[in-house]
């Protein structure tokens, strides 16, 4: 009983100590001061309005957002059947293929994102909206393979044969019996990888340029001579459109069925 009681004691403070920064960066947003200050003096809507008339902070949003989006959907693409072979066939080459896959994961973002800048953007010469879809495809597939993967292994294969025996191609056998049952795992890795995506900065940092910005980015050049509670105010913004996507994602699969 006396362990129990202790036990819930430090999960307590464990929440306070995530939430409570959480709670004062959205109380922050809302001060009348130049300068982020708590507690705050006054209260003022005004630092919402200059974020929305900034047109460097709604530009990198829309940016952040449609690479986000794309490379999520191509490490989709790639990493479904990558999980799939991987976990539906053995192979010796199967554990190198796997480290291959979750090696940008292993690797630290600067030196990831130094290497894509010297492959894509020096040596190819690529553009720089094209470099950073690269960049962040790198680092969203890792967690589409090993999430998609782990339901794939708790997913009895016999299903899958079931459907062949009773006329199924193999490719019908993945597309209406493989794939619906494996949906929540699926929504799980586009979540996943789509904020990995929208909130990277050690990457994206060496792949953006001129007229060419993610949102984290504009918002660390921002801090760099501005210290004023519109820092606060975009990063409400950002809390509440990752709260709306769980709420969306809760809505339509049920965050039970993903975890």
């Amino acid at each position: 009983m006396k362990a129990n009681k202790w036990i819930s004691v430090i999960a307590i403070a464990v929440f306070l100590f995530l939430f409570l920064p959480l709670v004062i960066i959205v109380i922050t947003s809302f001060g009348t001061q130049a300068a982020i200050q708590f507690p705050i003096q006054g209260f003022t809507l005004d630092w919402y309005r200059v974020v929305f008339e900034s047109d460097t902070f709604v530009s990198s949003f829309w940016v952040s957002l449609g690479i986000g989006l794309v490379a999520t959907l191509l490490a989709l693409l790639i990493g479904i059947p990558a999980a799939y072979v991987l976990a539906r066939y053995s192979h010796r080459s199967n554990r190198f293929l796997n480290q291959f896959f979750l090696s940008p994961t292993l690797i630290p973002g600067m030196v990831t994102g130094y290497a894509i800048f010297q492959l894509v953007v020096v040596q190819f010469q690529w553009p720089v909206l094209v470099s950073l879809l690269v960049g962040h495809l790198l680092i969203s597939l890792p967690y589409v393979i090993r999430l998609i993967g782990s339901s794939l292994q708790n997913l009895d294969s016999s299903i899958e044969e079931a459907a062949w025996t009773l006329g199924y191609t193999p490719l019908q056998a993945i597309t209406k019996i493989v794939l619906p049952n494996i949906s929540s795992g699926i929504f799980a890795a586009f979540m996943l990888a789509f904020i990995n995506s929208f909130n990277n900065i050690p990457v994206s940092m060496f792949l953006t340029g001129p007229g060419v910005s993610t949102l984290p980015i504009s918002i660390l050049n921002y801090m760099e001579f501005n210290y004023n509670p519109a820092v606060s105010a975009i990063s409400t913004l950002l809390m509440l459109l990752t709260l709306g996507l769980m709420y969306a994602i809760d809505k339509t699969l049920g965050l039970s069925s993903i975890v």
